[in-house]
C-alpha cells in the first residue's frame, strides 16, 4: 500500500488521496491523470489492468485501487 500511496502522490500531488472515497465520480482525478495512474500502476506492480477493470469502484478511493491490485497479482 505504501507504495502505491508514494505512486499516487507523484502523479499527482495536489490531491488529498487519504480518506477520499470518490476520486473518479466526483471527478477529483480527470481522465489525463487516470491513465497515468493505471500506467504507473501498471510498471510498479507488474500488473495489467484491462478496460474492463476501469471503473470508478476500482479507482474511487486508495483502498478500491489497493484491492485490484491485489485482485490482479
Amino acid at each position: 500500500m505504501e507504495k502505491l500511496m508514494e505512486l499516487l502522490k507523484n502523479c499527482c500531488p495536489e490531491i488529498q488521496f487519504e480518506g477520499e472515497e470518490r476520486l473518479i465520480t466526483d471527478n477529483v482525478i480527470d481522465s489525463v491523470d487516470l491513465v497515468g495512474v493505471i500506467s504507473d500502476i501498471e510498471d510498479a506492480f507488474g500488473i495489467s489492468i484491462s478496460m474492463e477493470e476501469v471503473v470508478p469502484e476500482n479507482f474511487d478511493s486508495v483502498d478500491a485501487m489497493w484491492s485490484m491490485i491485489q485482485r490482479l497479482l
